[in-house]
């Protein structure tokens, strides 16, 4: 109600103005004197808030000051909670994509294990009999010598005769050809 007042009286003011010029000197000094007043009572009151200058005030004065540092403190708290809130909500939403992201990875990783391994049957079907039964051991975890998930460099080579093979064995039985 007071607020209201004052509003009020300020407007009247205002008008007055507007109709007497030589008034104006005497609104700006009672303005001056208003504020002045409101920043002695505000700069009180902050360094009361601060703990400072508290010998003058009564018990209810002091209840007063501790309810509304309290109010303070409970704002303050519930605006750290609420921050606190959104940024692990937000962090947990960039875990699950960063989750879904890596199951889509790790189904196109699987893909193209299972392109390779069909690759590798396709061309050492065609080549070499024998080296196809060592890759697949080596896709059963018969043979660990290769890294499955590593880069893969295939290449074709040409097959090798029975002609140079057969004299070495030969010669290990103790046979001369």
């Amino acid at each position: 109600m007071k607020s209201v007042v004052e509003r009020y009286n300020k407007q009247k003011e205002v008008q007055n103005l507007l109709l007497n010029p030589s008034s104006e000197i005497k609104f700006w000094q009672r303005e001056v004197a208003s504020l002045s007043k409101q920043l002695q009572y505000l700069q009180e009151s902050h360094r009361q808030l601060l703990g400072e200058e508290l010998s003058g005030l009564s018990i209810i004065d002091l209840r007063n000051l501790e309810n509304q540092l309290e109010m303070s403190l409970k704002g303050i708290r519930m605006k750290k909670e609420q921050i606190m809130t959104d940024e692990m909500k937000e962090l947990n939403q960039k875990g699950s994509l960063i989750h879904q992201e890596n199951i889509e990875l790790r189904k196109k990783l699987d893909l193209i294990c299972q392109e390779n391994t069909e690759l590798r049957r396709k061309v050492y079907s065609s080549e070499n009999i024998d080296e196809a039964n060592r890759v697949s051991h080596i896709n059963n975890g018969i043979n660990n010598e290769y890294d499955l998930h590593g880069p893969l460099n295939l290449q074709l080579s040409q097959p090798q005769t029975q002609k140079e093979k057969t004299p070495t064995i030969m010669m290990k039985f103790g046979l001369n050809v």
